[in-house]
């Protein structure tokens, strides 16, 4: 495919002289202009955009036998939790498909990540038309992968409405993570408030200010993210809405997928797409929405205009210190709003390269994931699809901020197209110093055709740069089929290794103990925990880590995965580096910091508060056993 240079036009040049509309009219004329295409770029290889190689792949040696990088502790863990869709009720509504995210947090502020889990919903009433929420779970982080369930004592005990995901974030900078909850009917607050605010040693626990804080809109919300995005030091709200699907209203009866199937769950096609929010933070306890002027689509004259967003990330993906926007669409474009400053932001997808796959074609994306794979020192962007489509690579081509489509020359095509993914992330399985990736995956319809319901998770291992699917070694969750959906990854028992929380649909959660695959070199890291001068959000943050001649960057980030909050932890895997040379970093809307690495000690957490000279060692709270 021809790849345009852009570099003094704007992002919505490409969109007002049709290139898209072209592209994706004919599968015929898309074929001519690849091949056109391609063969201009072989005959004149200093047109366009030049993609950076990938550094060349020096170790062959694919670890596909061996220990495994995860053990499954969940019967143990004290976590027994069910997400459920209400499918007993025989509606077959395109409400039950999404299923759950999964939100890790440290709400007590002990150093340990505590799980919130959304329960989802059913159908109830004499004709099973009032859709009804099931409970939503916090459990407490006791050490040791012991949980116990927190949900009454932090004040989330209540009548919930049907929910999916979450979002975790400090909205009002009083140094305790707050809680967001998105579902059916729109999204509900939590402030993180002391169970008694004279004696701090009571514990903590959740108040719903979601009235108080204007969010009232009652669409269909998926996923959403933190950020401060106007550098006023207030983190503000993006939240996705899905599509217009209600019930009984608008709930058609659509035929199987085969012939021998009367009825299955629609597809997103049959309805149209809600536009997508952006709320500004005003410091006091308040939200307001500001989606229009900021430039965030909303409903227009063509389909596709608004999207039906499913999946959300904001992190700096210009380096230009502003934390931008990328949004996961079913079956529409995906968004790429960069920040340009003062609430204003420019839609640029198809003309930086990530809207579609390498075809042209719009596909059905959920999960999404940030993440410098290549040590280019640039974020990439990865997308979880549909079967019958890749999942999406896009590699980040420099400074010019433009994007290639690199599923294939990287391997991950090597999968094939039968798997329906969700909740994915970048990470560091055996701290090798590249990032790996995981897939949750589990199909939407009942009776899918070619593939089951249930589906393995895929792990793939990053052989410096380039991906290899090592599934098998995952351990023995990843030897079975799960309905999966939300995924989030943090170090639960803070001994360096990445853990996972897993949510499934009509199916008990997981979680999954790192144990690296028990490498027998010894691989160290580096924990960075982030805190903004003031406690702001810090949401657009750059990380470099000098080790060996060789840097390795890190993106902080708001949302991600599906409808998931992770570890707002960074874990650095640093191979067999015994130490670090030096810590550099740039702050969203701020300065630049480094760091030497003589006074950074491997294998433990370190606490970088924005402006102060002197990191904290963070104390361990919990041991391996």
């Amino acid at each position: 495919m021809v790849v345009v240079r852009l570099r003094d036009a704007p992002c919505s040049l490409m969109e007002r002289e049709g290139y898209n509309d072209v592209m994706s009219t004919s599968p015929r004329i898309r074929l001519l202009l690849m091949l056109v295409g391609g063969a201009l770029l072989a005959a004149l290889p200093s047109c366009g955009h030049p993609s950076p190689p990938l550094k060349p792949t020096v170790s062959t040696a694919v670890p596909s036998a061996g220990p495994p990088y995860f053990e499954d502790v969940t019967a143990a863990s004290g976590i027994a939790f069910t997400y459920r869709n209400g499918q007993e009720a025989g509606h077959y509504a395109i409400l039950e498909s999404l299923g759950g995210g999964v939100g890790l947090i440290d709400f007590d502020g002990d150093g340990l990540l505590d799980v919130f889990l959304p329960g989802g919903g059913y159908f109830d009433g004499p004709d099973k038309q009032q859709i009804k929420g099931h409970p939503c779970k916090l459990y407490k982080n006791l050490g040791g992968f012991r949980f116990t369930d927190a949900t009454a004592a932090a004040g989330l005990d209540r009548t919930w409405p049907y929910t999916h995901g979450c979002a975790v974030g400090d909205f009002d900078n009083d140094g305790w993570p707050d809680l967001l909850v998105t579902g059916w009917g729109g999204v509900l607050l939590f402030r993180n408030v002391a169970v008694d605010p004279q004696n701090p040693s009571a514990g903590r626990r959740f108040a719903d200010v979601t009235a108080q804080a204007g969010l009232s809109d009652p669409r269909w919300s998926t996923s959403a993210a933190w950020a401060d995005f106007d550098g006023d030091g207030w983190a503000d709200l993006f939240i996705c809405h899905y599509v217009d699907w209600s019930m009984p209203a608008n709930n058609p009866k659509c035929d199987g997928y085969t012939p021998n199937v009367k009825q299955d769950v629609c597809p997103p096609t049959r309805f149209k797409g809600l536009p997508d929010v952006l709320y500004r933070n005003h410091g006091d306890g308040t939200f307001r929405d500001v989606s229009v002027a900021a430039g965030i689509r909303q409903v227009g004259a063509k389909e596709g205009d608004a999207g039906k967003g499913l999946g959300v990330v904001a992190a700096d993906l210009d380096g230009d210190g502003r934390p931008d926007l990328y949004v996961a669409n079913d079956t529409e474009d995906n968004f790429l709003y960069l920040n340009r400053g003062k609430f204003h932001f420019e839609e640029c997808a198809r003309s930086r390269g990530t809207a579609r796959d390498e075809m042209g074609r719009a596909q059905g994306s959920m999960g999404l994931d940030v993440g410098d794979f290549n040590r280019s020192g640039w974020p990439s962007l990865f997308v979880t699809n549909y079967e019958n489509e890749m999942h999406a690579l896009y590699r980040h081509l420099g400074k010019e901020g433009h994007f290639h489509f690199s599923t294939t020359t990287t391997g991950l095509a090597a999968i094939g197209q039968r798997y329906v993914g969700w909740g994915t992330q970048f990470l560091d399985v055996d701290n090798d110093g590249w990032l790996d990736l995981i897939i949750s995956n589990g199909h939407v319809i009942r009776h899918p055709v070619g593939a089951g319901v249930r589906q393995k998770p895929v792990l793939f291992w990053n052989d410096q740069g380039r991906f290899r699917d090592v599934t098998p070694r995952g351990g023995t969750y990843f030897h079975a089929e799960h309905c999966g959906r939300g995924l989030a990854v943090g170090d639960l028992d803070n001994d360096g290794w990445p853990d996972l929380v897993l949510s499934h649909v009509n199916a008990p959660a997981a979680v999954l103990r790192g144990i690296g695959g028990r490498t027998p070199e010894a691989h160290h890291w580096l924990g960075i925990e982030l805190v903004g001068r003031g406690r702001r959000n810090i949401v657009g943050t750059k990380i470099e880590v000098h080790v060996d001649g060789r840097t390795l960057t890190y993106f902080a980030k708001g949302g991600g995965s599906w409808a998931s909050a992770c570890d707002p932890r960074h874990l650095v895997g640093l191979g067999r580096a015994a130490a670090v040379e030096r810590i550099v970093v740039t702050w969203c809307h701020g300065q630049r910091q480094q760091w030497p690495g003589k006074d950074l000690p491997v294998d433990r957490y370190w606490r970088f508060v924005e402006g102060e000279p002197a990191p904290q060692v963070v104390e361990k709270k919990s041991e391996r056993g």
